[in-house]
C-alpha cells in the first residue's frame, strides 16, 4: 500500500470514528440560547360547539387564516405568504399556517428569541354532524412547564380556555347570521 493510500485510509478511519462517538453521545447539548424546554408538560384544551348551518357554511364564514380577528375580536392582517396556504404567517402571535384540510386548519407559533418555546399549536374544524348542522371544534395543544408552578399553569390554562370559549361562541354566532356583543375591556 502507498504512503497515500495509508494516510487517506487513515484519515477516514479518523472521521468515521469522530463521526461514531458524536452519534454515540447521545443529543448534542443544546446551544447557550437555546429555547428547548427539558421537561415539558404539555397541555391540551378541546373545545366545541354546535352550529345549526352545514359545515361547509360554517366554514366559508369563519374559517379564513385571519377571520380569527372578526370572532376572536383583535386584529389581523397576513405578515406573509397568503391567506390559506401553507406558510402563510398572521400577525396574531407570528401564527403560521401549518397544516389544512377542506374544512378545517392546525397553526403554530414560531419560536421567539430568549424566550422558552411552548410548542403552542391550535388546529380549527368545521365538523358536519348531519346535512343541517355542524360542530366548531378547536383544539389547542402547549407546554406550559416554564410558569412558575402547578398555580400558574392553572390559571394559564383556565384564561386560554375563557378566552377561546368565547371565541367559539362567537363563531357560532356569526355562523349563524347573528352580530357579536362588543368585546371585553383588555389589559385591566
Amino acid at each position: 500500500m502507498s504512503k497515500k493510500q495509508t494516510l487517506f485510509l487513515s484519515l477516514s478511519f479518523l472521521a468515521v470514528a469522530g463521526i461514531a462517538h458524536s452519534q454515540s453521545s447521545g443529543t448534542p447539548p443544546a446551544a447557550a440560547d437555546s429555547t428547548a424546554v427539558a421537561n415539558p408538560t404539555y397541555v391540551s384544551i378541546p373545545l366545541e360547539i354546535t352550529v345549526d348551518r352545514p359545515a361547509a357554511d360554517v366554514w366559508k364564514r369563519i374559517g379564513k387564516f385571519c377571520d380569527i380577528g372578526e370572532w376572536l375580536q383583535i386584529p389581523c392582517t397576513i405578515t406573509s405568504g397568503k391567506d390559506g396556504e401553507f406558510g402563510a404567517v398572521r400577525s396574531v402571535a407570528g401564527e403560521v399556517l401549518v397544516g389544512k384540510t377542506e374544512l378545517s386548519y392546525t397553526y403554530t407559533q414560531t419560536v421567539k428569541a430568549g424566550r422558552p418555546y411552548n410548542l403552542y399549536h391550535g388546529t380549527l374544524e368545521a365538523r358536519p354532524v348531519t346535512a343541517t348542522t355542524s360542530k366548531i371544534v378547536y383544539t389547542l395543544v402547549f407546554d406550559n412547564s416554564m410558569l412558575a408552578d402547578d398555580a400558574a399553569r392553572e390559571k394559564d390554562r383556565a384564561q386560554k380556555t375563557a378566552v377561546f370559549t368565547r371565541a367559539i361562541q362567537n363563531m357560532k354566532t356569526l355562523a349563524e347570521g347573528g352580530t357579536l356583543p362588543p368585546p371585553p375591556a383588555r389589559g385591566r
